[in-house]
C-alpha cells in the first residue's frame, strides 16, 4: 500500500478531488495548510501603484489518500494532471509526496490492509 499526499493551490483541491475519484480512488482527506517553498510568497500591490513580495506562508491544501501499490501511478498522474495550472503549470502548483505504508486498521470491523482500504 502506497500513502499518497499532494499539497495543491486551494482553489485545485475540487479538480484534484474529481481526478481522484475518475482515477478509481476509495478514499481521501483534505486539510488547509499554510507553508513556503519554492513560490517563496506572493506579489503585493501597496499604494501609488507600487508593489512589494510577501515572503508569509501561503495558503495551500493538502491531500492525502492511501492507494493500493498497484493504483500509485495512476493517482500520481490523475493529481498532476488536475493540480497543474495551465499547459506548462507554473512555481507554486504543488508537490507530491509517495510513502510505503506498513499496515491500515479499519477501526470499527479491525480489518487489516487491502481490505480496511
Amino acid at each position: 500500500m502506497i500513502k499518497i499526499e499532494a499539497v495543491v493551490r486551494p482553489e485545485r483541491v475540487n479538480p484534484v478531488v474529481d481526478a481522484l475519484i475518475d482515477a478509481g480512488c476509495g478514499g481521501y482527506h483534505v486539510a488547509n495548510v499554510s507553508g513556503k517553498g519554492t513560490q517563496q510568497g506572493v506579489e503585493v500591490f501597496t499604494g501609488r501603484g507600487a508593489t512589494t513580495t510577501t515572503r508569509a506562508a501561503l495558503p495551500k491544501s493538502i491531500i492525502t489518500t492511501v492507494v493500493s501499490a498497484s493504483m500509485k501511478d495512476a493517482v500520481v498522474n490523475a493529481i498532476i494532471e488536475a493540480a497543474k495550472s495551465g499547459e506548462e503549470g507554473q512555481i507554486g502548483d504543488g508537490k507530491i509526496f509517495v510513502s510505503p505504508v506498513s499496515e491500515v486498521i479499519r477501526v470499527r470491523t479491525g480489518e487489516r490492509d487491502s481490505a480496511a482500504l
